[in-house]
């Protein structure tokens, strides 16, 4: 499961990183641009879980940082990455415990502000002053709009190649050990009574 975890990572980073550099980067929209690599991040994240989403999001922060046209410094968006799929997985629903359909997006919503915020935070230590110059509040604001419109495209798809790549990683069970011996003995403990003697008075 591990080896289909990270190919599954992999070949969708590289996909949302070849679309966000092609076609969302030259947009030219007002503010800040959609952050498909956000969006694959947080949905990898709420489905494998902290640590999942941590490595998941530095190494697509990390490729955004050395893919041309960069112009900031390498590390400074695998940082804010990492915390995002970090806390994405850390708000992961429990196994076996369905979330509202608006779980995710909500999820998205805090990322796509705070990450700005952070980004822009780690600019400013670095000397990169250019989200003072465009105004943070409509960057913040205009990412969250962004992010909001495609996030109902992208995360529920991503989650659901996540888990029919790992069925594990949503609590589900595999059909072989102990899982099923806890699930036969769960689907017999209620029925105390031997079938065939209910009636018989012994």
């Amino acid at each position: 499961m591990a080896v289909k975890r990270v190919l599954l990572s992999a070949l969708l980073i590289l996909l949302a990183l070849v679309v966000q550099v092609s076609v969302l980067g030259r947009l030219q929209l007002p503010g800040a641009t959609p952050d498909l690599l956000l969006l694959v991040v947080v949905a990898l994240g709420l489905v494998f879980g902290p640590a999942g989403g941590c490595l998941t999001g530095f190494a697509a922060g990390l490729l955004a940082d050395l893919a041309p046209p960069s112009d900031h410094a390498i590390g400074r968006y695998a940082l804010v990455l990492c915390l995002m799929g970090y806390a994405a997985g850390l708000l992961r629903a429990e196994p076996g415990r369905q979330r509202s359909v608006l779980a995710p997006l909500l999820v998205v919503a805090g990322a796509a502000v705070l990450s700005t915020v952070l980004y822009a935070g780690v600019g400013a230590l670095v000397g990169d002053t250019a989200a003072r110059h465009v105004g943070l509040p409509s960057l913040a604001g205009t990412a969250l709009l962004y992010d909001l419109l495609l996030a109902p495209f992208v995360v529920p798809a991503v989650m659901a190649l996540a888990r029919r790549v790992d069925p594990s990683a949503n609590g589900e069970v595999t059909g072989s050990g102990l899982g099923t011996i806890a699930r036969y003995r769960t689907t017999r403990e209620p029925s105390a009574t031997p079938p065939g003697r209910k009636f018989r008075g012994v």
